[in-house]
């Protein structure tokens, strides 16, 4: 049953050296095993692969998301290393300082080197 089996997230990179630099140096990650010209990224027990494919940066949606328990300190330490944030107008959503909030959490969302659109949520309860 798939319910039982875990999943994994995919990364798509154009220039896999390029968005691995991004990844390990300015997001931080460490990179697990090396397989079939990608690496997989193990962040909170999930993983995410990246591979090699001239379909990055294509899709015009979130391409994942971190869970974090404080999206304000994520995206300090984030900005502190470099990423750039990203600023929507969205109908029903207040935004300060590249945090989005509405809908029951609190999201900045970025572009990664490849122009995936990344985002760290903190769920309110």
């Amino acid at each position: 049953m798939l319910s039982a089996a875990p999943i994994r997230a995919y990364i798509p990179a154009s220039n896999l050296r390029r968005a691995r630099k991004f990844y390990e140096e300015t997001v931080g990650l460490e990179p697990g095993e090396e397989y079939g010209g990608g690496v997989i990224y193990t962040c909170g027990g999930a993983e995410a692969f990246m591979y090699q494919t001239g379909n990055a940066g294509t899709s015009k949606a979130s391409q994942a998301f971190w869970q974090v328990d404080d999206v304000e300190a994520e995206v300090a330490d984030l900005k502190a290393r470099g990423v750039v944030f990203e600023e929507y107008d969205m109908p029903g959503i207040k935004m300060k300082n590249s945090i989005a909030t509405g809908g029951g959490a609190k999201t900045a969302w970025f572009k990664d080197s490849e122009g995936n659109i990344m985002a760290v949520s903190q769920r309110l309860r």
